[in-house]
């Protein structure tokens, strides 16, 4: 009788190994599904470092595979297809610079505050997930707290969205950055300490999500506004209003943040502004509801050249938003939004400073979250 040799029995405890593990991750896969109630799962790892075991009989796996969301420019129309195998055969687009206009920002990325999985570049307005596999959730924050004023930023989708969650928001400083790397979640929202809006139109909070937009996905361009006088967080995409998210923020301090599941994903930091809620602001804002949006106002205002000069430089991020369009809800409707205005005299303001997607509480459009 031949003996059967300890080398074989080694391989046959390692492939038994693996085929337990693919059990076990196409069942994990399955209640994600289940969770989220997609009809087909659009997502199945976050991680790009699965090695190719040919001769090993695994049950079949979706792949990771980046949604289609709708981006700033036509520029990913002139992607090269380039399979990958490593990435499954993502479309590798050309480095796009669409909409990056701005030279001065307000705050970047913080290096000191960031998870581990993170890599920055781009004088610190780019960040990269999971450089190479993603075995989690990594986030990072602005190097500027939010205090009294008006607070605008864009970041721009820089790679394919996928994965877990793809995530831009604010959060305090009790947030912990690196809490879930082992755990691939909605880590913006999952408290009460941050607001995080999905890439897949979720808006998240308190660790309750609910739908707030259609999807976004690379080259999209995610704005947001930081109203500290009303309290109020609105977002845009692609320089549209989409709604308010949030209010009775006041009296509270936060850092914009992001986060992400997915590996070799990137975001980049476009734009950062602040300003005082002074008159200036509350003037220029007002111009913008009043002027159709196709209409650039400084081009048309017969302005002195130092103060086009001034409200270019200080206040050209007000005057430039598209605040009127209308935005199609994922129930297919469709709701009109405005760029929020505060009003001059508080919350007892005027009804006519208080239209479309104002802060009043009572006035605000419809996409309002009453989370506080």
């Amino acid at each position: 009788m031949s003996r059967r040799s300890r080398n074989s029995r080694a391989w046959r405890y390692v492939w038994g190994g693996i085929r337990r593990d693919a059990d076990a991750r196409a069942l994990v896969l399955a209640s994600e599904s289940e969770e989220w109630n997609y009809d087909r799962l659009e997502y199945a790892s976050d991680s790009d470092s699965e090695g190719d075991f040919s001769a090993v009989m695994v049950p079949p796996v979706p792949s990771a595979v980046p949604v289609t969301g709708e981006s700033y420019c036509g520029c990913d129309s002139q992607a090269e297809t380039s399979y990958n195998p490593r990435l499954r055969g993502f479309l590798q687009v050309k480095d796009c610079h669409c909409g990056e206009d701005d030279q001065d920002f307000d705050w970047v990325w913080d290096a000191n505050s960031r998870s581990t999985a993170t890599l920055l570049s781009c004088e610190n307005r780019k960040v990269n997930f999971h450089s190479e596999y993603s075995c989690g959730t990594a986030a990072i924050r602005g190097s500027k707290e939010l205090a009294d004023g008006q607070h605008f930023w864009e970041i721009k989708m820089t790679s394919p969205v996928y994965g877990t969650d793809m995530m831009v928001g604010i959060g305090t400083s009790d947030v912990n950055l690196d809490k879930y790397r082992h755990t691939f979640c909605s880590l913006l929202g999952k408290d009460a300490d941050s607001w995080g809006l999905s890439y897949t139109g979720l808006l998240h909070h308190k660790g309750d999500k609910m739908n707030f937009s259609s999807r976004f996905g690379q080259g999209s361009i995610i704005g947001v506004h930081l109203d500290t006088w009303h309290g109020t967080l609105t977002f845009f995409k692609n320089r549209k209003c989409i709604g308010v998210a949030a209010t009775e923020l006041q009296n509270k301090r936060f850092y914009p943040m992001a986060c992400s599941t997915a590996a070799k994903s990137s975001m980049k930091v476009i734009r950062s502004c602040s300003a005082p809620t002074s008159l200036l602001y509350l003037c220029c804002a007002r111009l913008r509801q009043l002027v159709p949006d196709c209409i650039d106002i400084l081009d048309v205002l017969p302005l002195p050249p130092g103060l086009r000069h001034l409200l270019h430089n200080k206040l050209g991020w007000v005057l430039s938003l598209n605040c009127g369009t209308m935005e199609e809800t994922p129930d297919g409707a469709e709701q009109s939004s405005r760029l929020p205005v505060p009003a001059l005299a508080g919350p007892s303001s005027s009804e006519s400073d208080s239209e479309g997607c104002s802060s009043d509480p009572e006035a605000c459009q419809r996409k309002r979250c009453r989370w506080t």
